[in-house]
């Protein structure tokens, strides 16, 4: 079977045994490894087992791990596809068809976005009901190349989603910029806000959010969405700018001293009045100074939630008193499971377009110029920046 890949087309499934041959060939950018440049690579065929899926790709967002990835700061199994954010159609289902979250049978054209970590489902961490911990878990964009699977990252024309990768479906009239970052920063947002939530209640309550990246920003509405009166902490101007746009109702600048203007407690104050006491905090900069900011503001009962770091760095000091005292919780957020990729795309349905969302995807990029992408990504100057893959 044939599918022409010029824009999305409804086809029929392969034939038992046989392979999708694309035309004109899908094209993966692969990053051989650190100081080299991505090579183009022509995937002219695809052998799909049962419930796997080909999906065209619309467009595909960078995330901070990629950049973290091509400046070496992480170890990767390169020859790799990089890329884990991203939204496409449905062109090809292995035999059997594949079912979304809900079970839901996938349509060929059907929009869709996926999570960025394939579960086996088996072992006893899927079996505890941590699918993202999986003992077996294989994640796009970060898994070497490999014959049979290599088109398993977001910067290439096409993708080849396994049978048990959780695919929800997207809403056609919502902007592919919007939808793009719901498989990584939408959805691991959904997860920290249900750590917190399940200790504390966010409606009414003052949540502080360390960070006013692509995370931050989203983590900002998402709270607001929920009651919250949130303060966000993020040394740069036009991000604490971005974050009033999102709905915060205090910034501030963890640069000055607590009790200046700009300061922390300041904006605790100006955020839920004289008295207030925040009981929520994300740590979604990876800074560690603001974990153990964090920790200090955060009232009896609290809850601290760590996303942003995922990486070896200076010790959190915690002094088991004030924990034991303080009734405090540190809990820990890394990857997600698939209902909070539905809580994402449902949230994006709901309030994508009331926030501005597509405005934080800066400059789009041709797949072909992928690391002038990455380059422009790495220079802060917006959230995200974008391939277009045709």
């Amino acid at each position: 079977m044939t599918v022409r890949a010029v824009t999305p087309r409804i086809v029929e499934p392969p034939a038992r045994g046989k392979g999708v041959s694309v035309y004109p060939s899908a094209t993966a950018m692969v990053w051989p490894g650190a100081g080299h440049r991505h090579e183009a690579v022509a995937v002219p065929g695809v052998r799909l087992s049962p419930g796997d899926a080909l999906v065209e790709i619309e467009l595909a967002t960078i995330c901070g791990s990629d950049l973290h990835t091509v400046a070496g700061d992480r170890e990767a199994p390169a020859p790799l596809v990089l890329g884990h954010e991203q939204v496409g159609r449905v062109v090809a289902l292995g035999r059997g068809g594949a079912t979304s979250t809900d079970g839901h049978r996938i349509s060929l054209g059907e929009r869709i976005v996926w999570s960025v970590a394939v579960p086996c489902g088996r072992c006893t961490r899927c079996r505890r009901g941590l699918p993202q911990k999986c003992a077996n878990l294989q994640k796009y964009g970060h898994e070497r190349m490999r014959r049979g699977w290599e088109l398993s990252g977001g910067f290439a024309t096409h993708a080849h989603i396994l049978a048990g990768t959780p695919m929800v479906p997207a809403p056609d009239d919502l902007a592919a910029a919007v939808l793009a970052p719901a498989s990584c920063a939408t959805a691991t947002v959904a997860a920290a806000l249900e750590a917190a939530s399940a200790i504390t209640p966010l409606d009414g309550a003052v949540v502080l959010i360390a960070g006013a990246g692509m995370l931050g920003l989203t983590a900002v509405a998402m709270a607001t969405d929920s009651g919250a009166r949130v303060v966000v902490s993020d040394p740069d101007p036009a991000r604490r700018d971005a974050a009033l746009t999102f709905g915060a109702a205090a910034v501030s600048d963890p640069r000055v001293a607590l009790d200046s203007a700009l300061g922390l407690a300041a904006a605790i104050v100006r955020a839920g009045g004289r008295g207030a006491v925040p009981t929520v905090a994300l740590e979604l900069s990876g800074t560690a100074s603001a974990r153990s900011t964090l920790l200090s503001a955060i009232d009896v009962g609290g809850v601290l939630v760590l996303v942003g770091s995922v990486s070896p760095g200076p010790e959190l000091l915690v002094d088991p008193d004030q924990l034991v005292r303080r009734l405090l919780t540190v809990r820990g957020v890394h990857n997600y499971a698939p209902r909070h990729l539905e809580q994402a795309v449902r949230f994006l349905a709901q309030s994508g377009t009331r926030y501005p969302f597509a405005e934080q995807v800066g400059q789009t990029f041709p797949l072909s110029e992928v690391d002038a992408a990455l380059a422009a990504a790495s220079t802060g100057a917006s959230p995200r920046v974008a391939l277009r893959p045709r």
